[in-house]
């Protein structure tokens, strides 16, 4: 008895000495000096001259860079034309499409549903989608009319492999099998943009009869998973996919200039899509999609994949959201867990050998990857878009990087590789 007191009595004792859990203090983005924030000013200043010398080499018309660091922003500038047909140079809150840097916000979106207990990650997407149920691996194909057959798949595509870029599914127009792109353009799938009048749901639906490359989980292949998962928060929110994002994502992180198709206060911001011509830069022109689309037709056609539009800073603030474990501005978006989660590796050893991973919204540099230098640390998660748009941020050095741009066609442009090489090169403390 005189024991079981003692420990009662030392049970009692630690539980009111014991302190509550304490987070991690809440960054906000503000603006500081490079050197009160561990940046050189020097370095700083050669990435200044590496992008206008860009610039005047004609690798790119212009763009906007953006460097956060410890949650303070130590370096946003604008350098160039954003049109050269009109000479207006580039302002810092210019919004850029940010195409497949959309699919780390879908994927955020499909884990915020997925904290709220809607599903499983390796649930099927046929018990939600249930025209997935019948879809199976391409095993003959006819090309004189596109007619294929297809072996039916044992285990399904389910909601981690969407995530995963490991469904099979391919991405239609921009797809590296000529047949794919065949098969897709005869079903008449939208893939990237569009000014039509089309519903994500029809288009989804559709996609859900064609065959895969491969079976779910084989091999990673670059698709439309997450346009697939921007139609699965439509049928479990029963909500339009935008108006999810805006209620839930955009409006609570203050991120004002993201949008699906800007409102008209915003179109003159938008900054045109220019391709060299004759050593000239030229707005590109349509071609399988209008350029325009974010700012003209019907729209309806909210791409999971590629469909945004935004700025450096929106994305910053997004990009610090997972620096902070999930949170900022006060909403905590994420759980610190599931973060992990997402940071991962989510692909096994189908990037064996190489400096990254893949997790569910971002490729990230593996230990491996320290070596190749310039990239960042263990765990620094990046991506890009369409348009010549990159980002990376790193979390043991609380560093962002962003370069916006909005070129087609420039095989000669390396500032994507030296601003980030050079963003690193810049940390002195």
């Amino acid at each position: 008895m005189r024991t079981l007191l003692i420990l009662i009595g030392a049970a009692i004792l630690t539980g009111a000495c014991r302190q509550p859990v304490q987070s991690t203090p809440e960054i906000v983005l503000t603006t500081s000096d490079p050197a009160a924030e561990g940046m050189a000013p020097d370095r700083i200043d050669r990435i200044s001259q590496m992008l206008n010398k860009a610039v005047s080499d004609g690798e790119i018309p212009g763009g906007v860079a953006l460097i956060a660091r410890n949650g303070k922003v130590v370096y946003h500038n604008a350098f160039g034309l954003s049109d050269t047909q009109g000479s207006l140079p580039f302002k810092k809150d210019a919004i850029f499409r940010i195409a497949s840097q959309t699919k780390a916000i879908t994927a955020t979106a499909i884990m915020m549903l997925w904290e709220e207990g809607r599903f499983r990650l390796d649930d099927p997407i046929s018990e939600y989608i249930p025209e997935f149920e019948n879809t199976g691996v391409l095993e003959s194909f006819n090309e004189a009319d596109s007619s294929f057959t297809v072996t039916p798949l044992e285990n399904p595509i389910t909601i981690r492999h969407l995530l995963t870029h490991t469904s099979g599914i391919g991405y239609g127009v921009i797809d590296q099998d000529p047949r794919f792109r065949m098969i897709y353009k005869k079903a008449g799938i939208t893939d990237l943009f569009t000014t039509e009048d089309i519903p994500i749901g029809a288009n989804i639906r559709k996609l859900a009869g064609l065959p895969l490359h491969h079976v779910p989980g084989d091999k990673f292949t670059y698709s439309e998973g997450l346009d697939v998962l921007g139609y699965l928060i439509e049928v479990i929110t029963g909500k339009p996919f935008d108006l999810f994002l805006k209620e839930r994502l955009f409006d609570p992180l203050g991120m004002d200039d993201t949008w699906f198709y800007l409102p008209e206060s915003k179109e003159s911001r938008l900054v045109p899509v220019q391709h060299m011509r004759d050593g000239q830069w030229e707005p590109y022109p349509i071609t399988f999609y209008d350029p325009d689309y974010p700012v003209k037709g019907a729209r309806r056609f909210f791409s999971g994949g590629a469909g945004l539009s935004s700025t450096a800073m929106d994305y910053a603030v997004f990009l610090q959201m997972f620096l902070n474990n999930g949170e900022y501005n006060g909403t905590r978006v994420l759980s610190r867990t599931t973060v992990e989660t997402m940071m991962a590796n989510q692909i096994g050893d189908l990037w064996a050998g190489g400096p990254k991973d893949y997790g569910l919204a971002f490729g990230m540099v593996n230990p491996d990857g320290i070596a190749s230098g310039g990239i960042g640390g263990a765990g620094t998660f990046d991506w890009g878009g369409y348009f010549n748009t990159q980002y990376f941020a790193d979390p043991g050095e609380q560093l962002i990087g962003i370069l916006m741009k909005q070129t087609q066609g420039t095989s000669s442009d390396q500032t994507g590789w030296k601003f980030r090489q050079m963003t690193f090169a810049a940390i002195d403390d």
